[in-house]
């Protein structure tokens, strides 16, 4: 596990899907064309959050793409329901990585986060933040992230994940 963890980018569109874990491709790809549909320039960056239990039937996940553009103001319809943010940035955040074997590594990553954050004795700030990403060297993986709370004895305060 990799503590103190942070991710940051800049405008960052989202939008909540439902659907079957393993249908996870047909909800990027359908986000992926109401984005360039309405003229946006995806800027190659994308991840997802989990925001139900992972072992449910149906998934709930808010996904998210980075786009070149600075608004998404009359740029796609309002019934797409979709998010825009300037700059998204989570930390503190526990981060492992995966990197092979994801649909079978998947779920012991995200277990081993969730048991990390209660073992420290920390809080969960934020769902479990999934990232594709390519080392230099050409090799797929992917780093599960988590925004947590350490509570700090001293001054009786939260020290916690910002977004």
């Amino acid at each position: 596990m990799i503590t103190n963890h942070k991710f940051a980018y800049r405008n960052v569109a989202s939008k909540y899907y439902e659907f079957r874990p393993q249908d996870i491709d047909k909800a990027m790809d359908d986000f992926r064309r109401i984005l360039e549909g309405s003229g946006l320039h995806l800027s190659g960056r994308m991840f997802f959050s989990i925001l139900s239990d992972p072992q449910n039937e149906i998934m709930i996940a808010e996904i998210f793409f980075s786009v070149e553009e600075d608004t998404i103001k009359d740029l796609v319809a309002p019934e797409e329901e979709i998010r825009f943010r300037s700059y998204f940035t989570l930390s503190p955040m526990v981060m492992t990585r995966i990197i092979d074997d994801f649909e079978v590594k998947s779920q012991e990553k995200y277990w081993d986060l969730i048991s990390y954050i209660q073992v420290n004795q920390l809080e969960q700030e934020t769902p479990v933040f999934i990232e594709y990403k390519t080392s230099m060297s050409g090799v797929s993986y992917v780093e599960m992230s988590v925004g947590y709370r350490a509570y700090i004895e001293k001054n009786n305060t939260y020290n916690g994940a910002s977004q």
